[in-house]
């Protein structure tokens, strides 16, 4: 099994924090019960605001498609396009 972990950096545009934040917060619950999700968690920065980081932990790189392709994340795309300033994807593999 190689397990995926994703960190996502995603910064709101101005005005646009709580918005985001909320857009956030609605889709970890169905990605949570994805088959194949590890762990999926959101963090906000405590010196940032409006700036935001999921660590997500997935058990292969199928089950990382099958959420990318998912309604809900289509869904959380689309609403968020409009209220991201910058996103910033980290595809990691555990070297230890």
């Amino acid at each position: 099994m190689d397990e995926i972990t994703i960190t996502a950096v995603l910064k709101a545009k101005a005005g646009k924090e709580e918005e985001l934040r909320q857009a956030l917060l609605d889709v970890v619950p169905p990605s949570r019960a994805e088959k194949g999700c590890i762990l999926y968690v959101l963090h906000e920065s405590r010196e940032e605001e409006g700036t935001f980081v999921f660590y997500e932990k997935w058990m292969s790189q199928e089950a990382l498609e099958s959420h990318i392709g998912s309604e809900h994340y289509g869904a959380y795309r689309e609403r968020a396009a409009e209220l991201v300033d910058s996103r910033e994807v980290y595809k990691l593999k555990t070297i230890d």
